[in-house]
């Protein structure tokens, strides 16, 4: 059984913290990845890395680090640097196009294989992106085995 992330929305750390007490982010005045709160097998760090290379150009070595939020027993809450999400709201179809396109032949890395998935996920990625911008949400990860 491997990990499990799920992608939120929140104003501050303090209700990041909070979330996986109810698993619901609205309740604290948050927001969710996809539909319904979207569950993922996809590392916070796997999306950085494929925003900030694939999007922004930046070598792999200069990508920032997640900051641990909250580290318990059972799970554990990270913040995604806004240089991960700000990159995906102004990027036009050729860009996610041709990220989706890398991303998908990147061996070893789990998640989506093809490139038409990773495409749909980036698309996500830029709704939520914007859905955060918008309310002056940071991007943080709920993470449990």
């Amino acid at each position: 059984m491997g990990v499990t992330y799920k992608y939120f929305g929140a104003p501050n750390g303090a209700t990041a913290a909070r979330v996986p007490i109810s698993m619901r982010p609205e309740e604290l005045g948050g927001d969710e990845l996809g539909m319904g709160g979207m569950f993922s097998k996809i590392k916070p760090e796997t999306m950085a890395a494929m925003v900030l290379t694939g999007i922004e150009g930046i070598p792999l070595h200069k990508v920032p680090p997640l900051e641990l939020v909250v580290l318990h027993p059972d799970y554990a809450v990270v913040k995604l640097p806004m240089t991960v999400v700000d990159p995906l709201r102004g990027v036009g179809e050729e860009s996610v196009g041709a990220a989706a396109f890398i991303w998908s032949t990147v061996p070893d890395r789990g998640g989506p294989r093809d490139a038409y998935t990773v495409y749909q996920l980036l698309h996500e990625w830029q709704d939520f992106s914007h859905r955060l911008h918008e309310a002056g949400h940071q991007a943080y990860c709920l993470v449990w085995p």
